[in-house]
């Protein structure tokens, strides 16, 4: 992936915002794409050669993000939550834990959702795994697009304003986001293993009845 990122730049170079649209909108649905790279490089070259407008940079990378991992809920929604429901079982996904994977996105999906957007894995998946939970549509929207907003801001302003250098500091900041969103990620996993008795109880009070077809 990494021999792709020069390519993206002269890409980015020779068609601008377009290039940059698409490349989010494809990671943001699920597909190994540097979409941060291209953020980064746009606003490189909106702070250096000012052949971009750092404004409509921002716009356009938050709207394709936006975009992106709406059609990926959308997916995941129609597709993965039947794949969960009729081959869950091979893979020991009962409906009990399908329920409590529900009732986890219910409670924090927003937050996922948010920082997940930081995490470049986690990006690409987010807004397939909330789909496939069923998370609450309005909830998740609003964690979208604020998520969106806040990532496009951050590395699209970071790159206009310190050029290359930007990656002196964004490179250990992912890093560390990522870091802290994998220990978070082990924690919970233990967390709900142990108390997964307790946590699919508090599923079905809140969640009460059987599943529902997608």
């Amino acid at each position: 992936m990494l021999d792709l990122i020069p390519s993206i730049g002269h890409l980015v170079h020779d068609y601008g915002l377009v290039v940059v649209a698409a490349v989010i909108g494809l990671e943001s649905l699920g597909f190994p794409f540097p979409g941060e790279s291209a953020l980064v490089l746009a606003g490189i070259f909106a702070g250096t050669k000012h052949e971009l407008n750092i404004f409509a940079v921002v716009f356009t990378a938050a709207g394709a993000a936006i975009v992106g991992q709406m059609i990926g809920y959308v997916i995941g929604r129609e597709y993965g939550y039947w794949l969960l429901l009729r081959y869950g079982p091979y893979l020991r996904i009962t409906e009990s834990r399908i329920k409590l994977g529900e009732y986890l996105f219910l409670r924090y999906g927003g937050k996922i959702i948010f920082i997940g957007r930081f995490v470049p894995l986690l990006r690409s998946l987010a807004g397939i795994l909330a789909g496939a939970n069923r998370m609450p549509w309005r909830q998740f929207m609003l964690a979208n697009i604020v998520g969106a907003l806040a990532w496009a801001s951050f590395f699209g302003f970071a790159a206009y304003l310190f050029g290359h250098q930007v990656h002196k500091f964004a490179g250990p900041v992912v890093i560390v986001i990522g870091i802290a969103a994998a220990i978070a990620i082990v924690i919970g996993a233990i967390f709900v293993s142990r108390h997964e008795a307790q946590l699919a109880a508090e599923a079905e009070r809140a969640l009460p009845g059987p599943l529902k077809s997608a």
